[in-house]
Parts: structure tokens; C-alpha cells; sequence
């Protein structure tokens, strides 16, 4: 149980950091590249500030193990649904590999951290 608490935290420290920690920083201390990752895909400004404020909530929902479950599933859900599209419209636009793969990559650690999430949730129910 140690070792799947110990991966499981690891896991949803990056994927916070990586979605929340640094889009909210970016939004604060560097407000002119807010929008950097979203503006050579072709989408406007207003969508730059709504996947970041999605984003951010997200993030800290699975942060919460004491969340109702269907929270952190839906956080989990939408997460993944940015993960994928973000993938799809690097793949459709810029075709360049590493902007392919920086989503890829964390979407495999956001699912470590969903799957070692249920391994706790299922043994402290069965405790």
C-alpha cells in the first residue's frame, strides 16, 4: 500500500505542476504567453483562458482524495479529453514530433496516477 501511495503521489504532483502549477504561473508572471500554446493551433484568445481555469480546477480536484469519487472521475476525464485533443491538433496543424509527444507523455502519467488513485481507493474499501 506504501509503494502505491508513494507512485500515486509522485504521479499527481507532476500532472499538478504540469496543468496547473504552470498555466497559473504563465497567467500571472508571464501574461503575454498565455495564450502560446494555443494561438499557432488557430484558437482564439478566449479558449487560452478557458482550458487554463479547466485546467487548474482539474489538477487540484485529483489533488483531493477525499473529493466525491465522481469528481475526481470527471477531473480525470477531462484531463485525458485535453491530453487527446491537444495530441490530435498538434498531429493536424504543426506535425512537430515533440509537441506530439509532450501531451502523450504527461497523458501516460496522468493515467499512472488514475489507475494507482483506484489500486488506494479499492484497498482502503476492502480494509
Amino acid at each position: 500500500m506504501k509503494k502505491d501511495k508513494i507512485i500515486f503521489w509522485i504521479a499527481t504532483s507532476i500532472i499538478f505542476v504540469m496543468e496547473a502549477i504552470i498555466p497559473l504561473a504563465t497567467l500571472l508572471f508571464a501574461h503575454e504567453y498565455f495564450n502560446a500554446g494555443t494561438k499557432p493551433l488557430g484558437y482564439p484568445d478566449y479558449f487560452a483562458y478557458a482550458l487554463m481555469v479547466c485546467k487548474i480546477l482539474g489538477a487540484t480536484a485529483i489533488m483531493f482524495p477525499k473529493l466525491p469519487a465522481k469528481l475526481r472521475e470527471w477531473a480525470y476525464a477531462g484531463l485525458t479529453f485535453n491530453l487527446v485533443f491537444a495530441a490530435i491538433s498538434h498531429i493536424a496543424v504543426d506535425q512537430i514530433i515533440a509537441y506530439i509527444l509532450m501531451p502523450i507523455v504527461v497523458g501516460i502519467i496522468l493515467g499512472v496516477s488514475y489507475v494507482y488513485s483506484q489500486k488506494i481507493r479499492l484497498k482502503t474499501k476492502n480494509q
